[in-house]
């Protein structure tokens, strides 16, 4: 049939281009004509036997009947098909929609998924959401599941006599998961829980189904499969046939890359819904603590003359005929504003770090929650406000975000944070001096002024878990040889401690803070001691003559505060699009 096939293509080409179909005799006249003039696999210049002939002519007929065949079958089809259409009495009820270019704007009550439940049974419904996934059981029978934000529903679209036409089942049979749809249905309440669903106690009957927007028939990966609870060996979790609590079968995986690779189509997930409302309401609980207490909201430059923290860790870009500097923090804009008469500042924005680390916890860009404020006798003032703002923020998001913390909790099965030692209501407190001698009880050899490392902060970590059962803790009076030039010496022993503080969440810092100098000689004098070059300081040196508050603050990073209160292992995975040294797109 091959050769049927290739000799018909041959006899079409040189035929007018008209001629689009060619009959199953007249492939078999063909075949059996190029066959007779071909040459023979036996002897060089023999034509073939009658036996060959005969087999061929056999072999030509029998493919040649089951081209008629599948023609006649194919037609049939098509038949059935223009007769189903001709009386397809759901036409209108379904379909693609044109581009929306603003052609009409309707008065519609559009529903949310989320609101959705047992109790509206019998209610009519109209929701725009994605197709999640379908499972047509049948030319009259289709169920599907319907995802916006991070609900889902169980629909289902059945053939009846009146309403829904069979050509109506397969039009929302062969959408493809992921396509954007509108439609109406009508509320049911199903004899058994659906346990597979955020909406467990009601089904869609579908009436209408319109698509919007189509998705490709090939995606970047099963959006079901990055859906799955997290399991730490990921190669063990996508060889395993492993059951969940629910019984339903873990399947594999998405790695990290490949989701950021796709982040776009990632971020549909449920979880990621629910995990960036929760960035969003940390930051709103932020703003909203510190507004509530007389802070005004600044938003200081992002290119700076000189780096704002000293060091080799700042990125420098061409700036017209010279150079300058992605702000490495807010800190020198914040004290000036403080020198400005602005008693109470913060900010929310990005900061900038030329790290070449590739670590869980660092990227080369975050957002900073950055504050500074003025106090009248002594630091503790600030470094007080800090902690009880802190307890604010993770007591809001367990009354407030009770709904996406049990989502994400659903991938991420961490510990619930705890925010207070055992039998207390107050944070733990300790200065350094204490930490180095909790570290030196369990092996760890440090002279009291020495830096801590990231692995030891861990284990400190560990061990005040361990004994005081608490999540969260700060750490004051740093050695001053480990802080920057702009933080105030101790008065108890000006040349080894400084007035400065640490704040950890499951043993890794998350906000660095202290006393900041608000004398200008004694600024220059420790600017001077540490080797920092004051001309591209000078605007903030200068300042400090005009007579300064005595102040404090510290900077917040958003993203770390979210993985280490979420448990999500992996800083990347609370960065919208995160940058690190390896990550610039997309």
């Amino acid at each position: 049939m091959e050769n049927c096939r290739m000799s018909a293509r041959e006899t079409l080409n040189n035929q007018s281009d008209a001629l689009t179909i060619i009959s199953p005799l007249k492939c078999l006249e063909i075949f059996t004509r190029t066959s007779l003039s071909s040459p023979t696999t036996g002897q060089e210049g023999e034509g073939p036997s009658k036996k060959e002939l005969k087999r061929r002519q056999k072999q030509a007929e029998k493919e040649a009947k089951k081209a008629e065949i599948a023609a006649r079958l194919a037609s049939e089809r098509q038949a059935r098909e223009d007769a189903d259409s001709q009386n397809d009495f759901s036409k209108g009820k379904y379909g693609s929609l044109p581009i929306n270019q603003g052609q009409e704007q309707s008065k519609s009550k559009w529903d949310k998924i989320e609101e959705i439940n047992g109790s509206r049974a019998g209610q009519k419904v109209q929701l725009c959401c994605r197709l999640h996934t379908l499972r047509p059981t049948s030319a009259k029978l289709c169920f599907c599941v319907l995802r916006s934000e991070f609900g889902t529903v169980q629909a289902v679209i059945a053939q009846n006599e009146n309403t829904i036409s069979k050509s109506m089942v397969k039009f929302v049979a062969s959408t493809n998961p992921e396509s954007l749809v509108r439609l109406t249905a009508t509320v049911s309440k199903p004899d058994v829980p659906i346990e597979s669903c955020t909406v467990k106690d009601a089904e869609l009957k579908i009436e209408t189904w319109f698509i919007v927007s189509n998705a490709p028939s090939r995606l970047p990966f099963q959006l079901e499969d990055a859906m799955r609870p997290h399991v730490e060996d990921e190669e063990q979790k996508a060889s395993e046939d492993a059951s969940d609590k629910d019984g339903a079968t873990q399947g594999p995986n998405v790695n990290l890359d490949t989701r950021l690779n796709n982040r776009v189509f990632e971020l549909r997930t449920p979880t990621n819904h629910a995990l960036f409302r929760l960035c969003s309401g940390v930051c709103r609980l932020f703003r909203d603590y510190l507004l509530d207490r007389d802070f005004v909201e600044i938003h200081s430059p992002k290119l700076i003359a000189a780096a704002s923290e000293g060091g080799a860790n700042v990125f420098k870009v061409q700036y017209f005929k010279g150079s300058a500097y992605l702000a490495q923090s807010p800190q020198l804009y914040k004290q000036m504003m403080i020198i400005s008469g602005f008693p109470r500042v913060f900010e929310v924005g990005p900061v900038f770090r030329a790290e070449n680390s590739n670590t869980h916890r660092h990227l080369t860009e975050f957002t900073g929650l950055d504050l500074e404020m003025a106090f009248n006798d002594h630091y503790h003032e600030v470094l007080d406000f800090i902690l009880e703002m802190f307890v604010n923020i993770f007591q809001g998001l367990e009354k407030n975000y009770s709904k996406e913390l049990a989502e994400v909790r659903r991938v991420w099965k961490v510990k619930e944070f705890q925010i207070f030692p055992n039998g207390k209501q107050e944070v733990l407190r300790m200065d350094y001096k204490d930490a180095i001698r909790i570290l030196n009880e369990n092996g760890v050899d440090l002279n009291e002024t020495d830096d801590i490392d990231t692995t030891n902060e861990r284990f400190l970590g560990t061990l005040i878990k361990k004994s005081h059962g608490c999540d969260f803790y700060v750490v004051d009076k740093f050695p001053l040889a480990v802080r920057p030039f702009y933080t105030m010496p101790s008065h108890a022993d000006p040349k080894k401690w400084s007035n400065s503080y640490d704040i950890f969440m499951r043993g890794e810092e998350i906000m660095s803070g202290a006393q900041r100098v608000h004398d200008h000689d004694l600024l220059v004098s420790r600017a001077t001691e540490l080797g920092v070059e004051l001309d591209g300081l000078r605007d903030y040196i200068d300042s400090f003559k005009l007579a300064a508050s005595p102040h404090a603050g510290g900077g917040i990073g958003l993203e770390r505060v979210l993985m280490l209160y979420l448990g999500t292992g992996n800083i990347r995975r609370t960065s919208l699009f995160p940058r690190d040294p390896q990550r610039l797109r997309p």
